[in-house]
């Protein structure tokens, strides 16, 4: 193997720490969360909401990105975390947690507490967030370098950043200075009603795969129907995706549309980090130079076992069967490059001035 291969996944996002906890609707209400979405709140908020909590919660690492940057490191492929900490037993335990997974973590430093996730599963199985960034809302633009994109042959993004309009163009920018693909992934469908004119303008100049569930994809294009939706992706990037849950996914490139089935029965304890981890595995088989509809059968197998748990973290017996079914589905060859066309500049690619 060169030394100059690029075979690197890296993510960038925000560094958290996840508690999960058990709840009904009605708690879900009168703690003033968003059903099935995400709100920023100050520590003060999750604290109390924990404390009335009617079973203690449970405490790993977490945030889209890293979750992620996990995934693929599970499955075997090399995986790096960019993001900002905070001093002190919360970022150790994000920092610790990410190397035994064997992601490797660039983390920035920050004087305030590590950012945290509340994720409260009723008993539909949905996740509604609520999030205080803490030491995530303090990275800066300057802190994003082309080097720690050297040897990425994807630069995966999580769509929360959008709430930071100068850090998610410049992160953009130094993936594609670097010679990268650019995934991004949406995130919530809240993130992109907020951000929606900004999003586009980012997707036109700078995204070659995109990641979006049934809501976000409607969010953005005002397509209700799925297919409608993917057809409308499909004109603005060479990858896009419309994850439908319990009814698999649709994936779309230049001529080509595939329908992947979901795994298993449409049954799911928790949906936190299912998004996540399909992103894992499809981003893992195009750098493995995987047909498409084998990196959404990955997807599905990542996506399928993480449901199955509480949080984002697959046990072993989870990643043994996803690796079975890697396995299965060929042998795949690793590639110094994705399964796609090098990257061509984007016309106005930089030119706009930064937003908020």
């Amino acid at each position: 193997m060169g030394t100059d291969r690029r075979d690197t996944i890296v993510t960038v996002g925000s560094a958290l720490v996840d508690i999960l906890a058990r709840a009904d609707e009605g708690f879900l209400a009168s703690s003033g969360g968003v059903k099935g979405g995400m709100i920023y709140v100050e520590r003060e908020v999750i604290e109390r909401t924990v404390s009335r909590l009617p079973e203690p919660p449970a405490v790993v690492p977490g945030g889209s990105a890293c979750n992620t940057a996990v995934g693929v490191a599970r499955l075997g492929g090399r995986a790096r975390f960019v993001g900002k900490r905070g001093r002190g037993r919360m970022g150790d335990f994000l920092e610790r947690a990410l190397r035994e997974n064997r992601v490797e973590p660039r983390l920035f430093g920050s004087e305030k507490p590590t950012g945290r996730v509340l994720s409260v599963v009723t008993p539909d199985a949905q996740r509604s967030m609520f999030t205080f960034l803490g030491a995530a809302a303090e990275a800066r633009p300057e802190e994003i370098a082309p080097e720690l994109f050297a040897d990425a042959a994807i630069v995966h993004i999580e769509g929360y950043l959008l709430y930071n309009p100068a850090l998610i163009r410049r992160a953009l920018e130094a993936a594609r200075d670097a010679g990268a693909r650019i995934s991004l992934d949406l995130a919530s469908h809240n993130v992109v009603a907020a951000a929606r004119e900004e999003l586009a303008r980012l997707v036109r100049d700078y995204v070659d795969i995109l990641l979006a569930n049934e809501d976000e994809s409607r969010a953005y294009t005002g397509e209700a129907d799925p297919g409608r939706a993917l057809e409308a992706l499909r004109g603005e990037v060479e990858v896009a995706v419309v994850k439908l849950g319990a009814r698999g996914s649709l994936i779309a490139a230049g001529a080509e549309t595939h329908a992947v089935p979901a795994r298993g029965d449409g049954r799911a304890l928790d949906t936190t980090g299912a998004g996540d981890l399909w992103a894992a595995g499809f981003l893992y088989g195009l750098v493995r130079d995987r047909p498409l509809p084998e990196c959404g059968a990955i997807g599905s197998a990542c996506g399928y076992e993480v449901c199955q748990v509480l949080g984002a973290s697959i046990p072993e017996e989870g990643w043994r069967r996803i690796r079975r079914i890697v396995e299965s589905l060929g042998a795949g060859s690793p590639a110094a490059a994705t399964n796609l066309s090098p990257p061509t500049p984007r016309a106005g690619a930089g030119q706009e001035t930064e937003e908020g």
